[in-house]
Formats: structure tokens, sequence, C-alpha cells
């Protein structure tokens, strides 16, 4: 959890609380972002956030939202590596975490773009986050109402929110702009000039894994 993003003051240094350990039974206990950024233990099979004081515990993505997240990880960096553009784009990072108002939340992706130079994962807030949705309710709920109105708090430009169960993308810039994405539409984004998106490419691999693991 190194990429926490904490405020830092001598006196929360001082006062900070011995580390912890995290796992299932976590879920709904009461933290600080402070114990929650000490925490040196944790079950891998879970991934943690902290909203409002509260551990959320959820379990890690499965072989599809990996392998769906990995192909977008392969587009994103040939583009930065092979297009004239593609200079555009700092750099990209999967699971990471961010601080904000409501504690501290873990997107699936992160690209960080027009700063011109590498990231400063601790304090650069990315241009853009990526959630992959799970099938859980309180899940789906968390990624497309919760999270995106945490992300524009914060000032990340656009927020795509993947659902392989709806077989679209949702693309929100603050919070009122919306576009949604069909699985037969590519994406392009200011934000990164000649990049584009075929959704479907994303889904075929999330579909494969899926089929694999029937």
């Amino acid at each position: 959890m190194a990429s926490v993003l904490t405020e830092t003051t001598p006196e929360t240094v001082f006062d900070a609380p011995p580390a912890c350990s995290l796992g299932p039974e976590s879920n709904g206990m009461l933290m600080t972002p402070e114990e929650f950024a000490a925490v040196e233990d944790w079950d891998e099979l879970y991934k943690f956030e902290l909203v409002h004081g509260v551990v959320i515990v959820s379990p890690i993505p499965d072989a599809c939202e990996r392998g769906a997240n990995g192909k977008l990880a392969h587009c994103l960096l040939n583009y930065r590596d092979a297009h004239r553009s593609g200079s555009s784009m700092d750099d990209t990072l999967p699971e990471h975490y961010m601080a904000m108002s409501s504690g501290i939340r873990r997107a699936d992706r992160v690209i960080w773009c027009g700063l011109g130079r590498q990231p400063k994962p601790k304090t650069d807030i990315p241009a853009i986050v990526i959630e992959f949705v799970a099938k859980r309710a309180r899940d789906r709920k968390r990624d497309y109402v919760e999270k995106r109105s945490d992300y524009a708090a914060i000032g990340v430009k656009e927020y795509w929110v993947i659902d392989r169960h709806r077989r679209t993308m949702t693309v929100c810039r603050g919070e009122a702009d919306l576009q949604i994405v069909r699985e037969s539409e590519t994406y392009r984004t200011d934000l990164l000039p000649g990049f584009e998106l075929p959704l479907a490419k994303l889904l075929a691999v999330a579909d494969r894994w899926e089929a694999a693991e029937e």
C-alpha cells in the first residue's frame, strides 16, 4: 500500500498508531486514514478501501477483470511507445490508492497525462481513472455512483466505468457529463490524442477468461 496518499505533518508522524493487519474479518472496522496508511500486513486475496472511516473489504478481481485490465494496459503502452502523440500519456498503473475527503479509494487503473514528466504517484492526481465493474450490487453502486463523485472532487478529468455485464463503458466527466460507449464502438479522448479504444477488444478478453472458468 505504498502508494496511499495521506497528508503528513510532524504531529501525524509522531502520533501515528502502530501498524496492524487487514483481512476479510476487517470489513466494517473503524480506522483513521493514518491507521490505514500504517498497515503493513494484509491478506492478498482481498482488496481494501477506507470510506468515511470504515474499512471496506472486497474480493480481488477475477480473471475476467484482470485480463481486460491487462489488455487495456497493452493498448495504452502501445499508444505511448508507438504513436506520434504517445508522449501525451505520462504513464499508467493498476491498483492505485488515492486519498480523498471520503477516505482512501483503490482504483483498478489510473492514467496520468499532460504532465510531461514521470508522475509522482503520491502527489499527482491521475487525469483518468478506470474501474472494471464487478457483479455484486454493492460494488456496482460504489463504482457507478460513489467513486464517480469522489474522483470528480479531487480533479480527475475522466472516469471510465467498464462493465462487461452490460457490455458498455461509461465515461464520466465531472458530475454531470456522461457518455455511454457501446460494445461495437471505439472510444477516443482529447486527453490522449490519437488513442483509440475499441471496447469489443476488452470485452473479448474478459469473455475468453469467463469461458475458461466454466
